[in-house]
């Protein structure tokens, strides 16, 4: 038993032809395909409508801009709209994104199912993807659960990043105060701020807060 109708999202020509020929060899019978993530979006629309729902997208999550414009601009954009339609549909994402902290928010956010990075093997990985997929278990390769397991092993509160996304602004640590208070954040105080910034760089064995935000940026947190 497999999927037996699939979407294919993927802007770069090659690898949307390398994904289909990769799908056809597990033998699904209806395999679609589009460049654009507004088209992807509409042939969710038909094929609700229709009664002739597509069990699995596979999509990237990075599209360019061309001459065609579009309004929704990349994967997860695309992948939250669809889901206002159609909620039970299974998702993979296949993309280069090495960033764990946005890795993470696909599956936390938008309740994804798999994810696949491209590189050596991806074939192969995608395959396997969509077999666990259609068992109805998520899907990560060994090297990006490792990379999420890590990430949260952090233990990052939303509290953290919106203090080290101010810092990553050009917000001086003397003004994050007023900020908070405003936006009645607590705790406020330049007192609990900086106690709360030591105990991050002192567990991270970092010495500033620009490497703070730099290690973060690199993890895909801010």
């Amino acid at each position: 038993m497999m999927f037996k109708k699939i979407l294919i999202a993927e802007d770069h020509e090659v690898i949307n032809l390398s994904i289909q020929q990769t799908v056809k060899e597990l033998e699904i019978p209806i395999v679609d395909h589009v460049f654009y993530c507004d088209d992807a979006l509409e042939k969710v629309k038909k094929s609700h409508r229709n009664n002739e729902l597509y069990e699995l997208i596979i999509t990237d999550l990075y599209y360019d801009d061309d001459h065609h414009p579009q309004t929704l601009k990349n994967g997860k954009e695309m992948i939250a709209a669809i889901k206002e339609i159609q909620p039970e549909v299974k998702v993979i994402f296949f993309s280069s994104e090495h960033k764990s902290g946005i890795i993470d928010s696909l599956f936390k956010d938008l309740q994804i199912d798999g994810f696949v990075r491209k590189g050596r093997n991806d074939a192969k990985e995608l395959k396997k993807a969509i077999n666990t997929v259609f068992e109805g278990k998520k899907h990560l390769s060994l090297d990006v659960k490792n990379n999420l397991k890590e990430l949260n092993s952090y233990e990052f509160t939303a509290y953290d990043i919106t203090l080290i996304s101010l810092l990553s602004q050009g917000v001086f640590q003397k003004n994050i105060p007023t900020y908070l208070q405003n936006n009645n954040i607590k705790p406020n105080s330049l007192s609990s701020i900086e106690k709360r910034l030591t105990i991050l760089k002192e567990g991270l064995k970092i010495n500033n807060n620009e490497q703070l935000v730099a290690f973060c940026k690199d993890l895909g947190l801010i």
